[in-house]
């Protein structure tokens, strides 16, 4: 059996990345998404979620490269000061750093989590999962924390983000040296899947066998798409995907995701996409689907 749960991150984040998730799960295969409470349009995308309920929302846990939820002087070991106010500590390395030399503080990260988890909830949002922004739970002083966060509120299933032994076809890598960095480092961290699946299971929370994309972010095309549904293992895997518009909303954010985001929102809508997942044999489910029927707190 094989099933596959495509996710949109950075819901919230603009107005345009908000309309392209919606386009991509109306017109598209997106079954889930995971939405930023400090997002730019976070109020808008709340309400474009009200007006697909079969659209698995979750909480896109942010700790690096935005602004709190909760007070700076509550979140010290995760905060940097900036001229333009308190913001997270700009960029993954620094993040890394920190984490890997015991500087963040455990409580602070399951404190800005919950509350980021609430601010959705408090705005009717059904957080049906968590993941994080730039996969920062990767890493176990951060995993730990966050796990505690989605049990205290009642969210029952988290991403896991370790991909398969063998992401792509050999020969694709070939190809495509721009992807030759980025597989590395993911084959370095999949040391740490171990403590990720034992850590979920302790805390009861559901999760996928790993996540299908990831090396392929902000490269993604038609052919990359169908290699990887070609070779996806037995089980059920996520596919993580940034569809949106190249607008001036983004143009102005900070992010790397840019024409690549129009490019994705092309593959996730394209005919065959499904068509494609059929003639695998994959089988489209959802977050909400993961979830044990029934499951409580």
């Amino acid at each position: 059996m094989r099933r596959l749960i495509v996710n949109a991150d950075d819901f919230g984040f603009t107005a345009g990345v908000n309309r392209a998730i919606v386009e991509a799960h109306t017109h598209g295969i997106v079954t889930s998404s995971t939405l930023m409470a400090n997002g730019n349009a976070f109020e808008d995308a709340v309400h474009l979620a009200k007006s697909v309920p079969r659209l698995s929302v979750g909480c896109h846990v942010v700790l690096v490269d935005g602004e709190p939820v909760l007070a700076a002087k509550l979140l010290p070991s995760i905060i940097s000061a900036h001229s333009g106010g308190p913001r997270f500590h700009d960029g993954l390395p620094s993040f890394v750093a920190r984490a890997l030399a015991g500087r963040l503080d455990p409580g602070e990260i399951e404190a800005e989590a919950s509350a980021q988890i609430r601010k959705l909830q408090s705005a009717g949002v059904s957080v049906s999962h968590l993941d994080t922004h730039k996969h920062t739970h990767l890493f176990p002083a951060v995993l730990r924390p966050l796990l505690r966060a989605a049990r205290a509120c009642g969210v029952r299933a988290i991403r896991n983000p370790f991909g398969p032994r063998k992401p792509l076809k050999s020969s694709e890598l070939l190809t495509r040296p721009s992807l030759w960095t980025r597989y590395a480092e993911v084959r370095i961290l999949r040391a740490l899947a171990t403590k990720f699946r034992d850590s979920a299971s302790r805390e009861s929370l559901a999760t996928p066998d790993g996540t299908l994309g990831i090396v392929v972010t902000g490269v993604l095309d038609e052919k990359l798409f169908r290699c990887i549904a070609a070779i996806m293992p037995e089980g059920t895997w996520e596919f993580v995907c940034h569809p949106g518009y190249n607008d001036d909303d983004l143009k102005s954010a900070k992010t790397r995701l840019r024409a690549s985001r129009e490019t994705e929102l092309r593959v996730l809508t394209m005919p065959e996409a499904r068509e494609l997942l059929l003639q695998q044999g994959i089988d489209l489910i959802s977050y909400r689907d993961l979830i044990p029927a029934g499951a409580g707190a």
